[in-house]
């Protein structure tokens, strides 16, 4: 048969003899007009056939000069550039939201060790964006197509886990919001390993198997080719977690209204459950909702779109979690504010001793 190719343009997976393979045109901004045509390869006795018809017919691909070109160049740079300072910053605040909720005592429950697991889940997310880019990315010489190494297979292996374990832990957060409504804030620790179960469990044995059955059944390339029918292995509970998220998030509206409607509530109530739910009920709805809209789609369409939403914006989402669950969460800055009186005031309790053991010397 005609094995795997890379013709420049578009990757062709290996076929057997006499059978033809139809791929649409790849969405390249500024490169191609219509990104829907459809391109058709035979695979002969000598090869691959010539892609038919042509790109620049199917594709309508557009007259680029030499600005264009440059424009497109610095378009893609502008955007690695614009998603290493959004990992770099939420990487940043996350490792002090968690160095924050680890060192006050005050801070230590079950709430914040899910939030802390939730960050850390965001820091390796942002590590595995790093460690794939300097994996696949190092050197522009490389073709994708054919490059099919153990580090370049494990290094997407570790994202997809990160990826799958950060909308676990969403699920989670979402989960334990909606157990505190029921339960009128008792917090159970024997809920505890089960979030951990599922926040990193699930994620371990669904990348296992997905790994294991590329091994089996589709061993080509760096296993981040989104074609292949393998990846609903990781696709399916991405989408099953956002779609529990959604009816948990309208769930605990509806029980968040009953209870801040209820007469016999007291305001100090009221104010502890809007301040409690408010942080998740702003991330539940804004985590994952365009992955739901992209899922629609095939993988070749939206392709612009969905990488600037994947990694420009997508790359800010931790920062925007410890923002809202840790920075602006008013018992972590009462707690602050605390620690930081009590510091001044042992600092200036030290200079009057020393100030009092230089005057009597």
């Amino acid at each position: 048969g005609c094995p795997t190719e890379w013709d420049g343009v578009s990757c062709w997976p290996a076929l057997p003899l006499g059978q033809s393979r139809a791929a649409a045109c790849p969405d390249i901004p500024h490169v191609f007009k219509e990104p829907e045509g459809l391109i058709q390869r035979n695979c002969t006795e000598q090869g691959w056939s010539l892609p038919s018809p042509p790109y620049h017919s199917a594709c309508q691909l557009e007259t680029l000069s030499n600005n264009d070109t440059e424009a497109t160049a610095r378009h893609f740079v502008t955007m690695k550039v614009l998603y290493t300072c959004g990992y770099s910053t939420s990487l940043a605040a996350l490792l002090l939201a968690i160095g924050i909720f680890s060192c006050f005592r005050k801070l230590h429950c079950t709430r914040n060790s899910i939030h802390i697991h939730f960050f850390t889940s965001f820091v390796l997310r942002g590590c595995a964006v790093f460690v794939k880019d300097g994996v696949l990315f190092s050197d522009e010489s490389i073709d994708h197509c054919t490059m099919s190494t153990v580090t370049c297979k494990a290094a997407i292996a570790f994202f997809q886990f990160s990826v799958l374990a950060n909308f676990c832990w969403l699920l989670v957060e979402g989960l334990y919001l909606q157990t505190l409504l029921l339960l009128t804030f008792t917090c159970d620790r024997s809920y505890t390993w089960g979030y951990v179960l599922l926040g990193w469990g699930v994620p371990m044995v669904t990348v296992g198997v997905w790994a294991l059955t590329r091994l089996q059944y589709d061993n080509h390339g760096c296993w981040d080719d989104y074609s292949s029918p393998y990846w609903w292995v990781i696709k399916a509970p991405i989408l099953l977690a956002i779609f529990v998220n959604f009816l948990i998030f309208l769930n605990v509206t509806r029980m968040l209204a009953q209870k801040i409607w209820c007469p016999d509530l007291s305001r100090t109530h009221k104010q502890q459950y809007l301040r409690l739910t408010k942080s998740t009920l702003l991330l539940m709805p804004l985590f994952g909702v365009h992955y739901v809209v992209f899922a629609l789609f095939p993988e070749h369409v939206g392709v612009g779109a969905r990488l600037y939403f994947e990694l420009v914006l997508g790359s800010y989402q931790g920062f925007l979690v410890a923002l809202l669950y840790c920075f602006l969460n008013g018992e972590v800055q009462a707690e602050i504010r605390r620690n930081w009186g009590k510091w001044q005031r042992s600092m200036e309790s030290n200079v009057f001793n020393l100030a009092t053991q230089d005057f009597t010397a």
